[in-house]
């Protein structure tokens, strides 16, 4: 399961990164909500691993615009994959509790 699971952060986040940074593509808010999305399931699923989620998911936008464009900015988008991570831990806690 854990394979898998990183399997899929890695191809997750790879694809955010290529629609990012299409040309023409200007909507940084739907990239944030699909990292967001993408890492707070991933953490629901195996909180454990938040970090690493983020990680796998959040770290290619910066990549690519440190590699392309010197744009430090972008690594706003790894700072988003750990809090989209985080809130899914606390999900996962709250339904916890709740049970």
């Amino acid at each position: 399961m854990q394979k898998i699971l990183m399997a899929s952060a890695l191809i997750l986040g790879l694809l955010v990164t290529f629609l990012d940074s299409s040309p023409g593509w200007d909507d940084t808010g739907i990239s944030v909500g699909l990292i967001v999305l993408i890492c707070a399931t991933l953490a629901l699923l195996k909180p454990k691993h938040a970090w690493l989620w983020a990680l796998l998911v959040g770290s290619w936008i910066p990549l690519w615009a440190l590699i392309h464009t010197h744009n430090y900015a972008a690594f706003l988008a790894l700072a988003i994959a750990f809090i989209g991570a985080y809130l899914g831990v606390a999900a996962r806690q709250i339904v916890r509790i709740a049970q």
